[in-house]
C-alpha cells in the first residue's frame, strides 16, 4: 500500500517520510526557527528588501522616475510584506519553474502583486533596480539570521543559562566530593561547579550577540557600476550604507559582488564555542548522575529503561551532546567555507547558505533538550557523602561564595 493511501494526515506523513530528524522526529522542537530559516523564509525576506528598495528610491530626489509615494502606495507595499503568506511563496516558485532564477521569480511575483496599483504600476521596472541577486539574498540572509537568533535560538539560550545560574544559587553551599582524572579528590560544591558553566556560557553568549551582521548593496561587482551610469550625481555609496542600516544591519563597503562572509563565520565560530561549553557541561552532568550525585524526575507514566525500571537513562544530555556534534560539524564547514569565494564570486556559497537551518536547528534542539534535562534533575543525598570532612572547607567556601554568585 502507498504511504499516502494509508496516510491519514498530511503532517504526519511528512513527519515519517522525512530526511532530516529536524522536519521529522523533532519538528515540534525546533518548528519556531522555519518561517526564518526556510525557503519560505529566505523567499519573505527576499521580498522584504526588494520592497524596501523600492520605497527607499521614492525618497530619493535625483530619482525623479521614481516620485514620492503616497501614502495608499506605501500603504499598498507594506501590507504586501505584512501578508505575506505560505501561498504567495508556492506562487514564486512556480514562477521560478519558468525563469529558473530564484531572485528574479521574486521580481516577477512582486510586479504581478502590482499590476492593479496605478501608481505603482509607472514604476515596476524599477523592482531590482542596479541591483544583482546577491544585493538581495546578502540581505535576505543577514536578516533570515538577526530575526532567528533574537526571536528563537537566544531566548532559549538564555533560558537555559538562566536554569543553570538557578542550580548554582539553590546549590551553593551542597559540598560534593569532586573528581580530577577521574579519581576521589577535594570537596568542593555543586553549586560551584554550576557557576563556572553558567559564567562560561554567559560569556560566550555575549560574543555572539556582539558580532554585527554586515550587508551589502553595491552592484554587480560591488562597484555600483550601474547606478553611477544611470544616476552619477548621486552618492551611491551614502544612499547603501542608509538602506543596509535601515534594516538592522550594519554596513559593509568593502565587497565583490558578495558580502565576504567573514561575520558569519566568526558568529558561526561563537556558536561552536558555546556548543563545546554546553557539551562539557552534558559530560559532566551525565557523570554526575552516573555517581549517583543526582536522580531523574519523570512524569507518570514514562519509561526510563525499556528493560531495567530500576534506572532512568540520562536521554536529555545525551540527546543534548548528540546534536551539538551534529551542529559544530556543520558550523564548522559553514564557518570555513564561506570567507572563500573565487575572485568576484563564485556560487558555491548559495547551496551552502541554504543549510543555516539545519545547525542553529541541532544547536536549538540541543540546548532544549538540556533545558528539559536540567528540569527533571534533583539533588541525591549521595552528593552530602563526600566522605571526608568538609566542615573547615565550606566555612572557607562561604566567605568566597559571593565571588561566585554575584553576578549570577
Amino acid at each position: 500500500m502507498k504511504l499516502s493511501e494509508e496516510a491519514s494526515h498530511e503532517s504526519e506523513l511528512f513527519s515519517l517520510t522525512a530526511l532530516s530528524p529536524l522536519d521529522g522526529r523533532y519538528r515540534k522542537k525546533v518548528e519556531d526557527l522555519a518561517p526564518y530559516l526556510s525557503e519560505y523564509g529566505l523567499i519573505y525576506f527576499r521580498v522584504v528588501v526588494e520592497i524596501k528598495w523600492l520605497l527607499k528610491l521614492s525618497e530619493i530626489p535625483e530619482v525623479v522616475e521614481v516620485p514620492s509615494f503616497s501614502s495608499d502606495a506605501r500603504s499598498y507595499l507594506e501590507e504586501l510584506i505584512c501578508s505575506f503568506s505560505v501561498n504567495d511563496a508556492l506562487e514564486v516558485k512556480k514562477i521560478e519553474k519558468v525563469t529558473n532564477h530564484d531572485v528574479k521569480a521574486v521580481e516577477y511575483f512582486l510586479k504581478e502583486k502590482c499590476l492593479s496599483h496605478p501608481e505603482i504600476l509607472k514604476v515596476l521596472e524599477f523592482f531590482h533596480f542596479a541591483c544583482t541577486s546577491e544585493d538581495i539574498n546578502n540581505l535576505a540572509h543577514a536578516l533570515m539570521l538577526k530575526e532567528a537568533l533574537n526571536e528563537v535560538v537566544v531566548p532559549v539560550m538564555d533560558d537555559m543559562i538562566k536554569a543553570i545560574c538557578t542550580m548554582a544559587k539553590v546549590n551553593a553551599h551542597i559540598s560534593m566530593l569532586s573528581r580530577t582524572h577521574g579519581q576521589p579528590a577535594s570537596p568542593t560544591t555543586l553549586g560551584k561547579e554550576m557557576a563556572i558553566f553558567a559564567v562560561r556560557l554567559r560569556r560566550e553568549r555575549h560574543e555572539i550577540s556582539s558580532v554585527a551582521l554586515l550587508g551589502k548593496f553595491a552592484g554587480a561587482v560591488g562597484n555600483y557600476n550601474a547606478h553611477l551610469v544611470a544616476y552619477p550625481e548621486i552618492n551611491w555609496p551614502q544612499i547603501s550604507k542608509e538602506f543596509v542600516e535601515s534594516l538592522g544591519l550594519s554596513f559593509n563597503p568593502y565587497v565583490t559582488q558578495i558580502e565576504t562572509h567573514d561575520y558569519m563565520a566568526k558568529l558561526f565560530h561563537g556558536f561552536i564555542q558555546f556548543n563545546n561549553v554546553l557539551t562539557d557541561f552534558d559530560r559532566d552532568i551525565w557523570g554526575y548522575i552516573s555517581l549517583g550525585y543526582f536522580k531523574q524526575i519523570t512524569k507518570a507514566g514514562e519509561i526510563g529503561s525499556s528493560t531495567m525500571p530500576h534506572k532512568v537513562n540520562p536521554i536529555d544530555f545525551e540527546n543534548s551532546e548528540g546534536n551539538l556534534g551534529k551542529a559544530n560539524a556543520g558550523l564548522s564547514y559553514l564557518s570555513m567555507k564561506l570567507p572563500i569565494s573565487c575572485w568576484q564570486r563564485d556560487l558555491t556559497d548559495s547551496t551552502v547558505l541554504r543549510n543555516m537551518g539545519e545547525v542553529l536547528g541541532h544547536s536549538l534542539l540541543a540546548y532544549k533538550s538540556a533545558l528539559q534535562g536540567i528540569g527533571k534533575l534533583r539533588v541525591s543525598i549521595k552528593t552530602y557523602a563526600c566522605y571526608v570532612h568538609v566542615t573547615t572547607y565550606l566555612s572557607l567556601w562561604t566567605d568566597c561564595a559571593a565571588y561566585f554568585f554575584s553576578n549570577l
